[in-house]
C-alpha cells in the first residue's frame, strides 16, 4: 500500500432540501484520504450516510459543500463530456443489488462490453469478445455465460458479472456499496476472495461500503465508523477491533454475532447512548488522539480518549 493519497475528501456535505425544516444532513463535514493500493472500510447503520458518500465521490449525486480530489485533479474540473468519460474510466461501482444493477434485456456480453464501446476501447468484435471472456474467466465465469441473461443467473453469479462490467474499463479505484449484503453467507465469502484477489492482481484500491463489522476487518486495511452523517472513529482495522475509543464504535463491535453458542450466550451489548451535542466553543473535529487513530469529539476530550488508550496497554 502506497501513502499517495488516490483521493481525498475534505469537509465533505451532503444536504438534502438545504434550509428547510426538512432539511436532511445525509453527509455533514467528513474529510478522510484513501491511499493508492488499499481497501477503505466505511461502516456503519442503515441511514448512516455511508452510501450517500459513496454515490457522491461516484458522481451519481451533487455535494451541498466541501472539496473532493482525485488524482490530483478537482472533481469540479469535470464539466465536459470527454472529462466526465476520463473520470467514470478511472473510478467504477459495484453495487448493493446484483439483479437491478443489470439489464434485463441485456446479455452478459453486451453489459460487460457496453464500457468497452463507450469509452472505445476496442475496435473489431473479436476483440470485443476476447476481452469479455478474460473478464469472465477473471471473475471465476465460463465464457459460454457470454450470451445468457441476468435472469439465468443467481445472485452470486450477477455479482460476479457486476465486478466484471466495473473491471472493463480498467478502473484505477472501485467502490464496492454493500456489494455482498445481498447475498448469501456462503457466497459472501466468495465475493469477498474474489475482490481481494482481483485487488492484488490488477493494482486496484477499494472504497469498501458495509455494515457487516466481522467481513470489513477481513478485507479492509482502514475503517471509518460512520453515524448520522458524521465519521466518528477512524483508524487501521486492528485498532478499531481491538482499541476502539468512541463508545458508538464499542456498541457496533458488541454487535457482533459469536460463532461459539456458549460465548454467543454470554455476549453483553453494549448500548450507545446517543451523539454527543456540542456548542461552537467546544470545537468538535476528528482529532487525532494517538498517530493514525482519530475520534470525533471536542478538543477538551482529546486527553480523555488518550487516557481510555492507555488502559488497552496496561
Amino acid at each position: 500500500m502506497s501513502l499517495t493519497p488516490i483521493i481525498q475528501v475534505r469537509n465533505l456535505k451532503k444536504y438534502y432540501n438545504p434550509g428547510k425544516a426538512s432539511e436532511v444532513r445525509a453527509v455533514d463535514d467528513i474529510s478522510f484520504d484513501i491511499y493508492e493500493g488499499e481497501t477503505f472500510g466505511l461502516v456503519g447503520e442503515s441511514g448512516s450516510g455511508k452510501s450517500t458518500t459513496g454515490k457522491v465521490l461516484m458522481k451519481l449525486e451533487d455535494f451541498t459543500g466541501g472539496s473532493i480530489t482525485f488524482l490530483g485533479k478537482d472533481y469540479a474540473v469535470h464539466k465536459s463530456r470527454s472529462e466526465l468519460l476520463g473520470f467514470r474510466k478511472n473510478i467504477q461501482m459495484v453495487f448493493q443489488d446484483p439483479y437491478a444493477s443489470l439489464n434485463p434485456r441485456m446479455t452478459v456480453k453486451e453489459t460487460i462490453g457496453g464500457p468497452l464501446k463507450v469509452h472505445k476501447m476496442v475496435k473489431s468484435k473479436e476483440e470485443l469478445n476476447t476481452i469479455v471472456y478474460d473478464l469472465l474467466d477473471k471473475v471465476g465465469l465460463s465464457k459460454s455465460f457470454a450470451n445468457r441473461y441476468p435472469k439465468e443467473f443467481s445472485g452470486g453469479q450477477c455479482q460476479r458479472i457486476g465486478i466484471a462490467r466495473a473491471l472493463a474499463v480498467s478502473p484505477r479505484f472501485i467502490i464496492a456499496d454493500e456489494a455482498i449484503s445481498a447475498l448469501d453467507v456462503s457466497i459472501q465469502a466468495q465475493i469477498v476472495n474474489l475482490l481481494r484477489k482481483l485487488k492484488e492482481e490488477e493494482k486496484l484500491t477499494y472504497l469498501f461500503i458495509a455494515h457487516d463489522l466481522a467481513m470489513v476487518k477481513y478485507i479492509c486495511n482502514r475503517i471509518a465508523v460512520m453515524h448520522n452523517g458524521k465519521i466518528l472513529e477512524l483508524s487501521t482495522s486492528d485498532e478499531i477491533y481491538h482499541r476502539p475509543l468512541h463508545a458508538y464504535t464499542e456498541s457496533l463491535l458488541s454487535a457482533i454475532p459469536e460463532p461459539d453458542p456458549r460465548s454467543e450466550k454470554e455476549r453483553k451489548r453494549i448500548d450507545y447512548a446517543g451523539d454527543t451535542v456540542y456548542t461552537l466553543e467546544d470545537n468538535p473535529d476528528l482529532y487525532e488522539i494517538l498517530p493514525g487513530h482519530f475520534v470525533y469529539c471536542s478538543e477538551a476530550e482529546i486527553p480523555v480518549y488518550q487516557q481510555k488508550y492507555k488502559k488497552y496497554e496496561d
